[in-house]
């Protein structure tokens, strides 16, 4: 009888998820209003050809998608750019792209932060946005530490509330230009291609930041555990969340820039772009609905990242990667990495007076990018390289991939380039002294499971 229950099978994840599941989830995580808030920002770079960077960008999250799908096959429950680079390649390279994805997570706060407090301007002009600032930083900090948590059902009420209003926006400016009187030459073809303010430069430049649309469709793989037919779904899911995405992005800023054209927007409005082509297309209404919106949005989305940023510190310092008595400490009461929500949030608070919104985009994809070639990377070498059945698409796919992603991290503004770079000399110059020249083991970049 003993041995019977010994031998009982371990307790595992029920695969329950389908298709279409792990779809909703993707878009959930994305969110359906993913450009509205970059859109200001791209639009200044591109000289109005926001549409044409998202689309450009797509392909290359289309081949990276690909990449990811095929590295969640090898490792189901990673599903992670630092382990599929730390496996297939090399630690040391590992250590180097989570050191990257680090940055992402700690910059991701700290955009909203800006962005929030922009759009809370719109709503109460006489607050000056040091006081603004403050409250969200301060805010998502307070909120976390109190382990307040949203679920995934009040996140698919938003998103469906986001959809709702995305239709909305799309119907006003269907009416604004049914009632211009006449379009000119080329009108409906203008947001692709606009002679007199198109130049390649802005666009790949607008395309460095328009990646931040697709951010989050890498998500999709930590569910291969949960999802059925894995090898087949998981990659299916993640390309057409990426092109979901990038269809329903085009279609927004697209409807925008009928609305908007190539005009230029106030350097101090650029986070408030979205509203005010609402208030073109639909006055008050329209305006405070879209600002509202995408304001409630970025909340979220700065909670979450607060969080999810404080986990990843966590990790690296009970792993001692990090000083372990600070970063590693749980907080008794609350079970959560205290000192880390705490310091992620000091650093939005300092950073949203010292980084514009924009700055700090670019910054994110500077990491994302990286993590992205080193997916593409892992890719080729794991199914071209070591396979013993060599497929041309294995080497095509993830070469185009990192091919199309390292030229669009180079188009990143100079600034960007040079804030970081020194981030990753830091980081690999912290490895290789914490590892006696990478030679003992390194720094892991692991993020706890929910209930540890």
């Amino acid at each position: 009888m003993s041995n019977e229950i010994g031998s009982a099978a371990p307790v595992t994840l029920k695969r329950t998820l389908h298709l279409w599941d792990l779809i909703i989830i993707g878009i959930v995580i994305i969110q359906p209003i993913a450009p509205m808030g970059i859109y200001g920002v791209i639009s200044n770079v591109a000289r109005g050809h926001v549409v044409t960077t998202i689309l450009i960008a797509m392909v290359a999250m289309l081949f990276t998608a690909v990449s990811y799908g095929k590295m969640a096959r090898a490792y189901p429950s990673a599903g992670s750019a630092y382990t599929y680079v730390g496996q297939e390649i090399h630690p040391s390279l590992g250590y180097v792209t989570g050191w990257a994805m680090l940055m992402d997570y700690i910059l991701n706060p700290l955009i909203c932060t800006v962005i929030c407090s922009k759009l809370t301007q719109n709503i109460l002009p006489g607050v000056p946005y040091w006081a603004l600032a403050t409250a969200y930083a301060v805010g998502f900090t307070v909120l976390n530490l109190r382990a307040v948590k949203t679920s995934a059902r009040i996140n698919d009420v938003l998103a469906a509330g986001m959809s709702i209003v995305v239709v909305v926006f799309f119907a006003f400016v269907i009416r604004f230009v049914w009632g211009l009187h006449e379009y000119g030459a080329g009108f409906f073809w203008q947001p692709f291609y606009n002679p007199q303010t198109f130049s390649f430069g802005g666009v790949f430049r607008g395309t460095s930041i328009a990646v931040l649309t697709y951010i989050g469709f890498d998500a999709i793989s930590t569910f291969s555990e949960e999802v059925e037919n894995p090898r087949r779904n998981i990659m299916l899911a993640t390309v057409l969340v990426c092109v979901i995405t990038g269809v329903l992005a085009s279609l927004e800023v697209y409807a925008a820039q009928l609305v908007w054209g190539s005009s230029a927007f106030p350097p101090d409005k650029v986070e408030s772009a979205f509203p005010l082509v609402a208030f073109r297309a639909g006055g008050f209404f329209l305006f405070h609905l879209l600002n509202f919106t995408v304001l409630i949005a970025n909340i979220g989305s700065g909670m979450g990242s607060q969080l999810g940023a404080s986990r990843l510190l966590y990790g690296m310092g009970r792993s001692n990667g990090i000083p372990k008595k600070f970063f590693g400490a749980i907080d008794p009461k609350n079970h959560i990495p205290r000192n880390n929500v705490i310091f992620v949030g000091a650093l939005a608070l300092t950073g949203a007076f010292l980084i514009s919104y924009e700055r700090g985009a670019e910054l994110l994809n500077f990491g994302a990018l990286i993590a992205f070639m080193g997916v593409n990377a892992a890719a080729f070498t794991r199914y071209y390289l070591r396979a013993k059945e060599k497929h041309w698409t294995d080497l095509v796919s993830p070469v185009l991939g990192f091919l199309i992603c390292f030229f669009i991290w180079l188009n990143l503004s100079p600034a960007a380039q040079i804030a970081g770079g020194i981030w990753m000399v830091i980081g690999i110059a912290y490895g290789a002294v914490k590892t006696k020249g990478f030679q003992s083991d390194l720094v892991k970049f692991d993020v706890p499971a929910e209930n540890e």
